[in-house]
C-alpha cells in the first residue's frame, strides 16, 4: 500500500483568516464535522489565543468531534500555549502547533532577535507545549526563505524539545517546486532525527504554486500537507485541499502514496464552505469549479 499523507486541514485558522470571511462559531462547527466526515486527520481548529470567539470555537469544536485530531495554534509564547491548551485539553486528541520565524528578514525587523535567541525561544515554547499536552508541532515562519544551516539548527532544536510533527511554511508563497524539493533533502540530508518525525508543509498560493509547492515536497519526503477548503487564506490563499487530494489520488504512479479522504464528498463539502465563509467558487477552478467538466469545441 503507498503510504499515507495526512491531510491538515486550517479552513477555520489560516481560510478564516480570508479578507472579509468571519465566521461564528456554529459555523465553524458545521465545517469541522464536514472536514470530519472528509477523513481530514487534522483540523486546525483556530488560533486560541486571538480572540474570546476563537478561544470559544476551538474548545466548542474539542468537545464536538471524537475523529480527527483538533489543533490550535501558538506563538512561541507562554501565554498563548497556555491558551491553546485550556481550549484543547479536552480533546481526545489534541495537538499544540506553536511557531517563530526563522529568516533573517523576519528575525531581524519583525521580532528583533538574534538567531540564538531564536532558538532559545524555541527549546522553551515547544518544552513548555510538550508537558501540557501529548503531541506538539512546530513551525519556523517564513521557513523557505531560512537560510538552510540555520533552518536545519531550529528543526533540530524543536525536535530535540519534544516536537514530533515539523511543518516547513512557504510563508509568503515565495518559492517553487525544485526549490522546495531541494530544501526538503537538505532537512532530511542534516537532520537525521526527522527520519523519528512527521515533516509537514504549509504553501500559500501568491505565485500561483501552492499545491505544486506542496505536491513536490510530498515527492521528496513529507508526510502532512496543511491544505484549507477552496484554497481560503491570506492574500491569494493557501494550497486548496481539493487539489491536493485529487492530484494524489490521480497520479498515484508519480506521487506513490495516499490519502484517507473520502473524495466523494468533496464537491459538498466545498460548496458549503463557499456559502458558508460567502466566498464564491470561480468557475474555472480546478475539481470544484462549475467549468472543471465542462469545455467547447
Amino acid at each position: 500500500m503507498p503510504d499515507q499523507v495526512y491531510i491538515f486541514d486550517t479552513t477555520l485558522r489560516d481560510g478564516e483568516q480570508t479578507p472579509g470571511v468571519n465566521l461564528n462559531r456554529h459555523e465553524k462547527i458545521e465545517i469541522a464535522r464536514l472536514l470530519e466526515s472528509l477523513g481530514v486527520d487534522i483540523i486546525e481548529a483556530g488560533f486560541p489565543i486571538a480572540s474570546p470567539g476563537d478561544f470559544d470555537s476551538v474548545k466548542a469544536i474539542a468537545e464536538a468531534l471524537t475523529g480527527p485530531v483538533i489543533c490550535g495554534l501558538a506563538r512561541a509564547v507562554k501565554k498563548d500555549i497556555d491558551r491553546a491548551w485550556e481550549a484543547l485539553k479536552s480533546a481526545k486528541k489534541p495537538r499544540i502547533h506553536t511557531f517563530i520565524a526563522t529568516s533573517d528578514i523576519h528575525m531581524q525587523y519583525k521580532l528583533k532577535l538574534k538567531p540564538e535567541e531564536v532558538l532559545e525561544h524555541i527549546t522553551e515554547a515547544v518544552s513548555y507545549a510538550r508537558n501540557l499536552c501529548p503531541e506538539v508541532e512546530f513551525s519556523p515562519e517564513d521557513g523557505t526563505r531560512t537560510r538552510p544551516e540555520f533552518l536545519c539548527e531550529a528543526v533540530r532544536t524543536a525536535i530535540k524539545a519534544g516536537a514530533r510533527i515539523i511543518n516547513i511554511p512557504d510563508t509568503v508563497g515565495y518559492t517553487t517546486p525544485h526549490e522546495f524539493g531541494i530544501i526538503i533533502d537538505t532537512l532530511y540530508e542534516h537532520v537525521p532525527e526527522l527520519n523519528d518525525c512527521v515533516l509537514s508543509v504549509h504553501c500559500h498560493d501568491d505565485l500561483g504554486m501552492a499545491a505544486a509547492n506542496s505536491l513536490s515536497a510530498v515527492r521528496h519526503g513529507a508526510r502532512q500537507v496543511e491544505c484549507t477548503l477552496n484554497g481560503l487564506g491570506e492574500r491569494a490563499g493557501n494550497a486548496a485541499l481539493e487539489e491536493i487530494v485529487m492530484a494524489i489520488r490521480t497520479r498515484q504512479d508519480i506521487l506513490t502514496v495516499s490519502t484517507g479522504i473520502d473524495t466523494t464528498q468533496l464537491t459538498h463539502a466545498c460548496q458549503v464552505t463557499s456559502r458558508l465563509t460567502g466566498v464564491p467558487v470561480q468557475p474555472n477552478k480546478a475539481i470544484i469549479g462549475a467549468n472543471a467538466f465542462a469545455h467547447e469545441s
